[in-house]
């Protein structure tokens, strides 16, 4: 007779301990509703820089009526594509309004090389286009209700992160700006008109951005004791965050090439450095 008990108070045991099983991989509640709490509303707009008019697309989370930090997010030098877009909606589920915005004017994108660099050629040869085009995005993001106004950064990719470094050198009203694989010339920096903070997501292997250009930039960041932080990535080439890199880097001879564990880093970095400047 104890046998039997003892064997059924094993069995009840067991049985409860399935139950409470903590390796169960499914969803709490509270995850449950955490995810449903993400609406995501995205606005296609329309905002000027003199007589430039350019189309952006705003998204932002619409369950969530409290300010949050804004995001504005410079494209490749392809333009505003929907590589540009999927990174400002990972932004917003995250939290901040993001704002994929419009360098070129009238969402102009580029098929090939050729037409990407006379897209972004006037900015290289003047770089404070970089300022006035951002800044009218920046006044656009600022518009909306759910922006919180004193705390904005801005990204970029290739391109953009040469516009993003430039308008920021050049006083950008920003706290912070990173680079992703981004061209590190243009204007020197100036202690008067620098206020953002910078992280630049450099690929080790980025034959577009030299030796040389980077070592000029890190002098020029030095000399005014800018508050900068550079990360390399071993193995990344230019573009390494954009999964379509291998791809075209395969059709236009370009050495390009898409890197997971560099993305994956480097947007980490990111989250790290937007932490820290949005405290």
């Amino acid at each position: 007779m104890q046998l039997k008990v003892i064997f059924y108070l094993f069995i009840g045991i067991v049985f409860l301990g399935s139950c409470n099983d903590n390796t169960d991989k499914s969803p709490t509640p509270k995850e449950e509703a955490q995810k449903d709490s993400i609406q995501l509303k995205e606005d296609a707009v329309t905002y000027s820089a003199g007589n430039t008019v350019m189309n952006g697309l705003v998204v932002y989370n619409e369950n969530s009526s409290s300010p949050r930090p804004g995001i504005l997010v410079v494209h490749e030098w392809w333009g505003l594509n929907d590589y540009t877009k999927n990174r400002a909606r990972q932004l917003a589920r995250m939290g901040y309004v993001a704002m994929a915005v419009d360098m070129f004017g009238n969402g102009q994108t580029a098929a090939n090389p050729d037409e990407a660099m006379k897209l972004a050629g006037a900015f290289y040869q003047d770089p404070s286009l970089t300022k006035t085009r951002l800044d009218a995005a920046l006044a656009k993001l600022k518009s909306y209700s759910q922006t919180d106004t004193s705390k904005i950064a801005a990204i970029g990719y290739c391109y953009g992160g040469f516009v993003v470094l430039n308008a920021a050198k050049l006083g950008v009203d920003l706290d912070g700006v990173v680079s992703f694989h981004g061209g590190l010339a243009g204007v020197p920096a100036r202690k008067d008109l620098l206020k953002a903070k910078i992280l630049v997501c450099h690929g080790e292997k980025d034959n577009f951005v030299p030796a040389a250009e980077v070592q000029a930039f890190k002098k020029s960041m030095d000399s005014i004791s800018a508050d900068y932080t550079f990360k390399t990535y071993p193995g990344a080439t230019h573009a390494f965050t954009n999964p379509d890199a291998t791809e075209n880097g395969k059709k236009f001879n370009m050495p390009i090439e898409y890197n997971a564990a560099a993305d994956s880093t480097s947007w980490n970095d990111m989250k790290d450095f937007f932490g820290k400047i949005f405290k």
